[in-house]
C-alpha cells in the first residue's frame, strides 16, 4: 500500500485528543508501519473511558486553585463585598450616633415639656435703651420719661404687633418640633429595617435628612427665645423732646401663675389659695384671682362669683356654700406692656357639709379636682 494511503488512514482514526501525542513521532517511511499498529484503540466520545479524562481536568483545576494566584484572586473578589460591609456598618453607626444624641428621645421630651410651659408664658413688651442688653435693666426701674415720649398710639399698634409675632412664633415652633418627632421616627424605622441594599443606595438622601433635621434643631432653639420687635415707625414724638432717646423693643416672657395644688384647700364655707411663679419677679407682681359656683341652684346662688386683685401668692376666700363645688382661677393682672397671655391656671374644689350644730369636729381638706 503507497506511504500516502497509511498517513491517510491513521488520522482518520485517530481522535482529536491523541493529534498532540502522534504529532510528536518524525515520519521515517515504512519503519513507522509495525509501531503505529501497536496504538491502542482512541476511546469514543460515548466511552466510559472519557470520564477518566473529567476526573483528570477536576483534579486540575483543584491544584490551580490552591495555588497563590487563585487564592489571591478570591481575596480580590471578597474585596468589594467586605468593603461594602463595612461601609454599611459605618453609616448604621453615624445614624445611630445622630439618634442618641443630636435627637435623642430624652431631648425631644425635654423640648416638648419646654414648648408646653412656653405656652403657658405671659409676653410682654420689653422697651430698652439701644446701648442695654436684654435683662441688663428692669423695665421698671427706667425712667417715667420714656413712658411719656412714647407715643401711646403708635405703641398700642406695637402692641398688636407683638401679640402677632408671638403668636407666630409658637406656631413655627409647634411646626419645628413636628418635623423633629417626625424626621426621628423615618430615621428609626430606617435603622431597624436591615435592609442593606436600601440602606446603602439612599445614603444620599439620608445625609441630607441629617443636615436638615439638624437646621430644624437649631432654629428650634434659637426661636425659643422672645426676639426684638422691628419697628416700622418712630415711636417718639418730636414735638416737645429735645433729644430723641434711641429705644428698642424687645419681646420678654414671664413664667406661668400655678396653683399649689397641694397647699390649696376647701373647707365648709371657706377656701385657702395659694399659687406661685417658676422663677420668682423681681418685684412683687399684682394678680386677679376669680371665683365661681359651679351648678347654682337658685338665682342668690348665681351671686356666688367674683374677681379680687391680689397683691400677694395666697388668698382666703369666705362666705362659701357647704358641699358645693367651686372653679379658681388665677392669671396676672392687666398690664401696661402685656401682649399676650393665652393660659391660666384653673382649680376646682369642693367644700366640706356643714357640721351638726354644737359639733365641733376638726376641719379636713376636701377632695380636690383637677379640671
Amino acid at each position: 500500500m503507497p506511504r500516502g494511503n497509511h498517513s491517510n488512514r491513521l488520522f482518520s482514526l485517530a481522535s482529536p485528543g491523541s493529534l498532540g501525542r502522534l504529532t510528536t513521532l518524525q515520519p521515517c517511511g515504512s519503519a513507522l508501519l509495525p509501531r503505529l499498529r501497536q496504538v491502542p484503540r482512541v476511546p469514543s466520545l460515548q466511552s466510559p473511558e472519557k470520564m477518566s479524562f473529567g476526573a483528570m481536568d477536576l483534579g486540575l483545576n483543584r491544584m490551580k486553585l490552591g495555588s497563590p494566584q487563585s487564592l489571591q484572586s478570591l481575596e480580590e473578589e471578597q474585596q468589594p463585598e467586605s468593603e461594602a460591609w463595612r461601609t454599611y456598618t459605618d453609616r448604621r453607626n453615624i445614624l445611630r450616633e445622630f439618634l442618641t444624641s443630636d435627637l435623642s428621645p430624652h431631648l425631644l421630651k425635654r423640648h416638648h415639656a419646654r414648648m408646653e410651659l412656653l405656652k403657658k408664658c405671659s409676653y410682654y413688651i420689653e422697651i430698652l435703651p439701644k446701648h442695654l442688653a436684654l435683662g441688663d435693666q428692669n423695665p421698671l426701674m427706667l425712667p417715667s420719661t420714656m413712658f411719656q415720649l412714647i407715643d401711646p398710639w403708635k405703641f398700642q399698634r406695637m402692641k398688636k404687633v407683638g401679640t402677632a409675632q408671638t403668636k407666630i412664633q409658637l406656631l413655627l415652633l409647634s411646626d419645628l418640633l413636628e418635623q423633629l418627632d417626625r424626621g426621628r421616627a423615618k430615621l428609626v424605622a430606617l435603622l431597624e429595617s436591615h435592609d442593606t441594599l436600601p440602606f446603602l443606595s439612599c445614603w444620599d438622601t439620608v445625609e441630607q435628612r441629617l443636615a436638615d433635621l439638624s437646621a430644624v434643631m437649631d432654629n428650634f432653639l434659637a426661636m425659643m427665645v422672645p426676639g426684638r420687635l422691628h419697628i416700622k415707625h418712630r415711636l417718639v414724638s418730636d414735638i416737645g423732646a429735645t433729644k430723641i432717646p434711641h429705644i428698642r423693643l424687645m419681646l420678654s416672657t414671664k413664667m406661668p401663675v400655678m396653683f399649689d395644688r397641694k397647699e390649696s384647700v376647701a373647707h365648709h364655707d371657706w377656701a385657702s389659695l395659694r399659687w406661685f411663679v417658676t422663677i420668682q419677679p423681681a418685684v412683687p407682681e399684682q394678680f386677679e384671682l376669680r371665683f365661681k359656683l359651679l351648678e347654682p341652684r337658685s338665682q342668690q346662688e348665681r351671686v356666688q362669683c367674683g374677681v379680687i386683685p391680689v397683691a400677694t401668692c395666697t388668698f382666703d376666700i369666705r362666705n362659701l356654700l357647704p358641699s358645693r363645688t367651686y372653679k379658681f382661677t388665677v392669671k396676672r393682672a392687666e398690664s401696661y406692656t402685656l401682649v399676650y397671655e393665652p393660659w391660666r391656671d384653673s382649680l376646682t374644689l369642693k367644700t366640706k357639709p356643714s357640721p351638726p350644730e354644737g359639733a365641733h369636729t376638726p376641719e379636713s381638706r376636701a377632695s380636690l379636682a383637677c379640671p
